[in-house]
This record gives C-alpha cells, structure tokens and sequence, in this order.
C-alpha cells in the first residue's frame, strides 16, 4: 500500500527540484556577476579628454576657463546591469529590486552618456551654450545633437561604477539613433564612435567603441 504513495512523492519531489532548476537557469547571468567582475564591467566605458587646448592662451576674460577635463561614460547596457549589481550588493538589494533598477535605466533612451567636466581655472562655471554631439568616428557630418537630462540622475543604475568626483560637474546626455536625416546614426561596419563636446568655441573629442546591438538599429 505504500508503494503509490511513495511514488507520488517521488513525483512531487521531481516536480519541486526541476522547478527550482528551471528558476535558477532562468536567474539573468548579471545577478549573478562578482563584486569585482560587476566593478570591471562598469569601468568599461569610462573615457578621458580635454576640451580646448592645452596652453592657457587667455590676455583678457581670465574669468573663461582655457580648458576643461572631461570624461565620459556610455552606459550600455552591460554598463547598467553592472551597475545595479554593485548597488544589489552594498545596499543588500533583492534579485527583483535590482531587476527593476535595470528596467528603468534601460527605458531612458537608447543612447545615453555620462559626461562630466571640469572647468580648469576661471570662474569654475560652464557656460550654458554647451553641446554635445555623437556618430562615427571620422565624420563631423553624419551625428546626433546629445539632449541633457538632469532627471536621470535619480535613476541609481546610471550614476556609473565610480565613485563621485566633486570636481567635476555631470550631465546625463541623451541622443537619438537616428540623424537628422532618419538614416541609422551607426551604419553597419562602423565599429567606433565619436563624442564631441563643445563649450564656449572650445572643442574636445574621445572615442568609444559601439555596443553591438546598436548597428543600423
């Protein structure tokens, strides 16, 4: 008589483990990550360069900086997800409260970049007329004009793997994928973008390589 009713359990018991089986390969592999493979992922896309040149060439409006640091992150989205492990990690997170952190960083646009400046010398203030643009490297002609979004800087998963610099000041910046034109802003073949930021006649350049999921999207 024990017989079915053992082998009932047995069957429950099979149901239960490949049920939790299913659960654990279903887990997103980001949830997964180390603090140092999240930490390196995170880093990744971190860029530096100069707008304007090197030399301080100013006779007059020494309240002008002559240059400024700048640095830029992309944040793709390898660059979220690594992110929102770390803060899964410090703040003791749960896999869906990470999860969700991913969806509403991921949901701000399709393009969107970190870039932070720092005024060398002058008043320490960045003028307004600042702008940003993005395309292939090697052409000044084919970009997107970058739209700053104070807002997202509530989104935790876009504030970046690095620690805050208050030296510097940061913009989320965020561009279309398509020019003006309505032709893709990365063609297929193209494997490296440009960033160009431009303040006060000033011009600075770095240069990312593009995530492949963004090819003639």
């Amino acid at each position: 008589m024990r017989l079915p009713y053992l082998f009932v359990a047995m069957t429950v018991m099979a149901l239960v483990l490949s049920a939790v089986a299913q659960d654990t390969g279903s887990k997103a592999s980001y949830l997964t990550w180390s603090a140092a493979q999240a930490e390196r992922i995170a880093k990744a896309t971190r860029v530096n360069g100069r707008v304007g040149g090197f030399f301080d060439l100013r006779v007059v409006h020494t309240e002008h900086s002559y240059n400024y640091k700048l640095r830029a992150t992309w944040l793709t989205k390898d660059v979220i997800q690594a992110t929102a492990r770390l803060l899964q990690l410090s703040e003791r997170l749960t896999d869906s409260q990470t999860e969700d952190l991913v969806q509403e960083a991921t949901a701000a646009g399709d393009v969107v970049i970190m870039v932070e400046v720092d005024p060398r010398e002058g008043s320490g203030v960045i003028p307004n007329d600042w702008s940003v643009f993005l395309g292939p490297s090697g052409n000044d002609r084919d970009v997107a004009r970058g739209t700053s979004s104070p807002a997202l800087e509530k989104l935790k998963a876009l504030r970046g793997g690095y620690r805050r610099d208050f030296n510097y000041e940061l913009f989320w910046v965020v561009f279309p994928l398509k020019t003006a034109n309505g032709e893709p802003l990365f063609p297929i073949g193209v494997a490296q973008a440009a960033l160009t930021v431009r303040i006060s006649g000033k011009e600075g350049r770095v240069s990312f390589m593009i995530p492949t999921y963004l090819h003639a999207k």
